[in-house]
């Protein structure tokens, strides 16, 4: 494996939210249990025919746009995605280690960017419960470019409105699609979340460096 770069190789640090910074477990509730449950009590179903029902439209928009746009699946299921991530956004939290982490990189002279595939009041949502944007030099959400991170020309899009050296950028992210179209782009320095869900057991990482936490990158990015 690769060794680790230094602090000093990097100028630019991108950072994702949900599964890096944000507790996976939010989300895994919301459109896992929450989700099933509403549109069951809506249509008259049991909660597995729901599940049954939304598996197949679920999949069929992984890796689009779509995906993670509130206001598709609002109109998709007729259910208020935005007022429903505001009724339980109590469950919204970092993951550890993760402010922890944001407070030391603020003392790095790096620039610091949120990049993520989160809808605006997605974003919203997340941010008024957490402070998490009080971190972040600039924010980035894919919607705002038409493409999701998974899209080559996301990429291209992102250095030209940033203008990060893909050489002397550090990306931390849990999607592996997402990591392999940032790889392909060019940056260098690239780490995977392995337990983006505080609930659920640590996942094998082969195909990119990795970390459990990204509170671990200040003890494995040397000085």
């Amino acid at each position: 494996m690769a060794s680790l770069p230094r602090w000093q190789a990097i100028d630019t640090v991108l950072l994702d939210m949900d599964g890096t910074l944000l507790d996976l477990r939010f989300d895994n509730y919301f459109w896992l249990d929450l989700v099933p449950e509403r549109y069951a009590a809506k249509h008259g179903l049991t909660l597995d025919e729901a599940r049954e029902v939304l598996r197949p439209m679920f999949a069929d928009r992984q890796g689009t746009l779509d995906w993670y746009c509130t206001d598709f699946w609002t109109r998709a299921l007729s259910l208020d995605i935005a007022g429903m991530k505001r009724e339980v956004c109590e469950h919204v939290r970092f993951l550890p280690g993760a402010e922890e982490f944001l407070r030391a990189l603020r003392e790095k002279d790096v620039r610091i960017a949120l990049v993520t595939n989160a809808h605006r009041d997605s974003l919203k949502v997340k941010a008024t419960q957490t402070g998490l944007l009080n971190y972040f030099d600039v924010v980035f959400s894919s919607h705002s470019f038409g493409m999701p991170k998974e899209h080559p020309a996301f990429w291209q899009q992102l250095e030209a409105a940033l203008g990060f050296d893909p050489q002397r950028t550090l990306f931390v992210d849990d999607s592996h699609s997402v990591l392999r179209a940032a790889k392909n782009h060019g940056i260098a320095h690239i780490f995977a979340i392995s337990k983006p869900d505080s609930g659920m057991d640590k996942r094998e990482v082969t195909e990119f460096m990795s970390v459990e936490a990204v509170s671990h990158l200040l003890g494995e990015l040397a000085e």
